[in-house]
């Protein structure tokens, strides 16, 4: 008569603020997302979004699903899906992205990957997609 409903994990919502005055050296991994107004010296590990304020600076590495950027970045940065770079920002390093979005005026002195999922034809032969 009545069904047992199973429940799905839930995803964590939770947003890290790094404020404008502040200055962070060390690795941070969360599975929220992050808003950066100050300095980061290290790593940013995370499954959500990455957003760079005008007045953020990061330096090293990130790793995350999304990111915006409007302030700066230096070092190595994979994004999974999107990165969307505001026309106030300045990338430099390493960049691997699954889609680009860039506005007028961004700066983006950086080598890029663009990741494809590689699809099975028939006869066995593979050719890349490129997304």
């Amino acid at each position: 008569m009545f069904t047992e409903k199973t429940s799905k994990p839930m995803q964590s919502h939770e947003r890290n603020v790094i404020g404008q005055n502040t200055h962070i050296v060390g690795d941070i991994k969360s599975e929220g997302d992050f808003r950066i107004d100050g300095t980061v010296e290290g790593t940013i590990t995370t499954s959500g979004r990455v957003v760079i304020g005008k007045q953020g600076k990061v330096t090293g590495k990130v790793i995350c699903k999304l990111a915006e950027i409007e302030g700066e970045f230096s070092g190595e940065l994979i994004v999974n899906d999107v990165l969307t770079l505001k026309s106030n920002s300045k990338i430099t390093g390493d960049v691997t992205i699954g889609k680009l979005s860039v506005e007028p005026g961004a700066t983006f002195n950086a080598t890029c990957a663009m990741k494809g999922s590689v699809k099975e034809l028939k006869h066995g032969k593979k050719a890349e997609k490129i997304a």
